[in-house]
């Protein structure tokens, strides 16, 4: 939890992020992942100064837990002074106890984006999916939550001014701007209505520039002219000096080749980010076989 302190912003674990999209879609499989198409609604999380503290929160709780097909388990909610925003106990269940810290009993309206990620702790959890490392595994735990249809909370919980600030989550805004973004090419969806904080929009456009640049690298076809330009150029050396490393940074790589031909091309898929292999023989649909997105390309 970021107060009063300097945000972080742009994509700087953005490679984690994508690994995170991927292992989503091996855990649950792409009709899993169907079953989560609509997100949580403002109207179900919200929160006013009149509510029940404790009431509001089992309220919203039972909301979030609904949205991550929790039904067996029940959230049980206190409040405590602390250094992070939340924490949890992750057991068998069917019970969790959830800490929050004591400054969401001044600031309800971020309650919903707080329990959202420690409940997805719980979701992780039961599912046995996990990274190495306390960094990765909390980048793993946002991206699912807001991938799965709850971290739009999270980016709305980002408030900055000349004076002060606060983010929520271990993403930077334009990083949650870029899930949702994820999010929404696969669902039609837009969450942009439900932002209440100026600084949500901003992060969102930005992030969902970058993953709109997912969808136009080569070989895909919506790739712009420069890039197709680039690749033809590195597939041309790649045919000539196979032995040489191809890709050169770019998304894509070659292997193969030489004289007795069977260049392949293999790049990640704008969707899920598993790698596709493809031999290179000009004008191709592909099919993911992971998330089984259909890809027109290039090769």
């Amino acid at each position: 939890m970021v107060n009063g302190s300097e945000v972080v912003h742009g994509f700087p674990h953005l490679d984690t992020v994508r690994e995170a999209i991927t292992a989503l879609y091996r855990r649950l499989s792409p009709d899993g992942i169907l079953s989560y198409g609509a997100s949580v609604l403002p109207a179900d999380v919200a929160f006013s100064d009149q509510d029940d503290l404790h009431l509001g929160t089992q309220r919203v709780a039972r909301a979030l837990v609904q949205q991550l097909r929790l039904p067996d388990a029940r959230m049980i909610v206190s409040f405590r002074e602390m250094e992070h925003a939340a924490s949890v106990e992750l057991t068998a269940g069917p019970e969790y106890f959830i800490e929050l810290n004591d400054r969401f009993r001044r600031h309800r309206r971020d309650i919903g984006a707080a329990l959202a990620h420690e409940i997805m702790h719980v979701l992780l959890h039961r599912l046995d999916l996990s990274f190495a490392g306390t960094r990765d595994n909390e980048i793993l735990t946002d991206t699912a939550t807001t991938y799965l249809g709850a971290g739009w909370l999270l980016l709305d919980a980002f408030r900055e001014d000349r004076l002060s600030s606060q983010k929520l989550g271990y993403l930077t805004p334009e990083e949650f701007g870029y899930v949702l973004a994820k999010r929404s090419e696969m669902f039609g969806e837009d969450p942009s209505p439900w932002f209440t904080s100026p600084q949500a929009y901003t992060a969102f456009a930005r992030g969902r520039a970058q993953a709109q640049q997912d969808r136009r690298q080569p070989p895909l076809t919506a790739a712009g002219w420069a890039g197709r330009r680039r690749y033809a150029k590195e597939r041309r050396r790649a045919q000539e000096h196979p032995q040489a490393a191809a890709g050169n940074g770019s998304p894509y790589a070659f292997e193969g080749g030489g004289p007795d031909g069977g260049l392949k091309v293999s790049f990640p898929c704008p969707t899920c980010r598993q790698r596709i292999r493809l031999p290179v023989r000009g004008r191709v649909r592909a099919r993911c076989g992971l998330c089984r997105t259909v890809l027109e390309c290039d090769t």
